[in-house]
């Protein structure tokens, strides 16, 4: 009688470490990494995980491309660029089918900005939307 605690508590335990990762969890280590490219100056990689890269159009992609260099540049110029990306949250909303990942960028002026970064999964590879 005394062990049946003890066996409660563990197979608790191993439930909760077997069932692996949560979508909110994938989805916030791509959103960071993404945006650790972006911090980096690894725009193509940073572009890479955009959803709907394959049918973008090449002038388009081009433009973003230009758009991210002068956003950081423009960061640089007014906070001293960006130092660090952080996750604070992350919410699936499941009738659009995409997770919220909040990220807070970390200024080299010591101000901090959250940003919402809509996720979506695709063939098993998180994407920005």
């Amino acid at each position: 009688m005394r062990r049946l605690p003890f066996l409660f508590l563990s197979l608790l335990l191993i439930g909760a470490c077997s069932s692996g990762p949560t979508p909110e969890e994938l989805a916030s280590l791509a959103a960071e990494g993404y945006y650790r490219h972006l911090l980096n100056g690894e725009y193509e990689q940073f572009m890479a995980g955009k959803d709907g890269l394959d049918v973008m159009p090449e002038d388009y992609r081009e433009q973003m491309l230009a758009a991210y260099k002068q956003y950081m540049a423009a960061q640089q110029e007014v906070h001293h660029g960006v130092l660090d990306v952080r996750v604070s949250n992350a919410k699936t909303d499941s009738s659009l089918q995409l997770t919220n990942v909040f990220l807070v960028l970390c200024f080299g002026d010591s101000t901090n900005e959250e940003i919402a970064v809509p996720m979506v999964e695709r063939e098993g590879r998180w994407r920005m939307r």
